[in-house]
């Protein structure tokens, strides 16, 4: 029987979590080097002895990595995987070999099943949390973004520890005895990690059964630099696994992963946990950095590459064209409308909470939706930020998400908007709502103001064909990245793509 043409031997901790994505890592590597074998060697480090210290209270650097890099050096392993937002400063004689693909860097809030009955009640909503970052972000987040069902929520945070799964068991406990919780934050990219791996899942499945679910946007709730990125660490020098390991290294991943921690300054999210930082790739957008510093703690900064400001510029932003608009209902056929997932193109397009929501699985363009929907008693689980439905793609198709396939869902839009949904995939386009525009006193006037404009941010491609006669030949276009972009380079326009209309207002003082 022939001999492997390469052993490695892969140090790892010995949770649930470490072990699955030690072996995704393992079987990613043996795929693209034919002829090598990967054997995990289990190791237990500090931070899995001391269960007791909250990590917030934590100043080891090495708390959870110092035994598998003592055994690396030592040659009784050849290399590790790490979470890199966990890494300090490395020691001499380890070196990064790759930075794979990330999972999704996102964090999501599990609720208990009877979080709405609580809320109802008035009861306070306990939250196990394992960083202050996630505390702040999320305690200012769920204020708004919670359904009102009854009074203003009660939320209370309490320092959590211990693998993700025991985690969950909090959300399963009795909800009067002290180990009962109401709501926990974990990272998605680990429950991502645990779904795909057999063992993981099988442990999983119940523990997500019945529980409601929340992904923080990340306008709100930037996440630790690194959160869902894996490094892959070798010795120095050692020329030969570093060549092995280096063929799943993603250039985009380290150069995201690089931006979050320039952006806070950081060398060990593990110390400091109070700084967020999350990089992504929007489409026309390139890399967009959510960023919140400890010294800017009620402001959320928004990063990516503009392109230069202009000079004297006069922008009209569309202000006084939504003041005028008048919106009319039209009536929701729910009982034809049957999809268990709704994205919600517009807080408009849901004007109540009707009972056929109960069991909806539902999400929404942005933060300023998601909050208008709150404020109706609806559970919303998500959002795109304002960056449009394309953003939420990959997030919707994450398995352990349990979303049903695009064909499965509907969108709630407004007439006329339908013909623009065509292409997206989602099973049923329904319009909910009807946009009068502005009457023609009102109309006049808004044209008389776009006249002494230089530079505009369209909401609409209504908004456009209203002023398209009255504007400067020398009008600077602009709009977000969803579907006034596609529209507007369809009537021969080249805009500029923004983040969001607030960041276009930022970029033009």
């Amino acid at each position: 029987m022939s001999q492997p043409a390469q052993q490695l031997r892969l140090a790892t901790r010995g949770s649930l979590l470490a072990v699955a994505q030690s072996r995704q890592i393992a079987a990613a590597l043996m795929a693209s080097n034919p002829g090598l074998e990967v054997s995990l060697k289990l190791i237990t480090t500090r931070g899995d002895l001391n269960l007791s210290t909250p990590l917030q209270s934590v100043t080891d650097a090495d708390f959870f990595s110092a035994e598998i890099d003592q055994a690396i050096l030592a040659g009784d392993a050849d290399f590790a995987v790490h979470s890199r937002k966990d890494l300090n400063i490395r020691p001499a004689g380890l070196m990064t070999a790759a930075i794979p693909t990330r999972a999704n860097p996102r964090d999501v809030i599990l609720f208990r099943a009877e979080t709405p009955a609580r809320l109802r009640a008035g009861k306070p909503i306990r939250i196990g949390s394992s960083s202050a970052r996630r505390e702040v972000n999320v305690r200012r987040f769920l204020r708004k973004a919670l359904p009102r069902l009854g009074p203003d929520p009660v939320l209370t945070f309490q320092s959590l520890r211990g693998p993700v799964e025991q985690r969950i068991t909090h959300l399963h406990a009795n909800p009067d005895s002290k180990d009962g919780l109401d709501a926990v934050v974990i990272a998605l990219a680990g429950l991502e990690r645990l779904w795909a791996d057999e063992d993981g899942r099988v442990v999983l499945q119940p523990l997500l059964s019945g529980l409601r679910w929340m992904l923080t946007p990340l306008s709100e709730c930037p996440t630790a630099p690194g959160q869902g990125a894996l490094v892959l660490e070798c010795r120095a020098g050692d020329n030969k696994v570093e060549a092995t390991l280096a063929k799943l290294n993603d250039a985009a991943t380290a150069t995201a992963v690089g931006a979050e921690f320039a952006a806070t300054g950081q060398a060990c999210p593990a110390i400091d946990g109070s700084l967020g930082a999350t990089a992504i790739t929007v489409p026309e957008l390139g890399t967009v950095l959510f960023a919140r510093s400890r010294d800017q703690a009620d402001l959320a900064a928004l990063n990516w590459t503009q392109p230069e400001a202009p000079a004297q510029a006069r922008g009209w932003d569309g202000a006084d064209w939504t003041r005028a608009c008048q919106r009319r209902r039209l009536p929701i056929a729910w009982d034809d409308c049957a999809q268990p997932a709704l994205f919600v193109a517009h807080w408009h397009a849901l004007s109540n909470n009707s009972p056929a929501l109960e069991n909806r699985r539902i999400w929404v363009s942005g933060l300023t939706s998601w909050q208008h929907l709150a404020a109706l008693g609806i559970w919303v689980e998500g959002c795109a930020d304002g960056l449009g439905f394309d953003s939420l793609r990959d997030t919707l198709s994450t398995p352990v998400l349990q979303l049903p396939a695009l064909t499965h869902w509907a969108v709630l839009t407004r007439a006329g908007a339908e013909e623009s949904w065509a292409d997206s995939g989602l099973g049923q386009i329904v319009a909910t709502y009807a946009l009068e525009t502005p009457v023609d006193s009102a109309l006049t006037q808004i044209r008389a103001t776009a006249r002494q404009a230089t530079h505009f941010f369209w909401g609409s491609r209504e908004q456009y064909l209203a002023l398209r006669d009255c504007l400067p030949r020398t009008a600077e276009h602009a709009c977000g990245s969803g579907k006034t972009l596609r529209a507007l380079r369809d009537m021969g326009e080249q805009p500029r793509v923004f983040p969001n209309r607030k960041a276009w207002r930022r970029w033009l003082a």
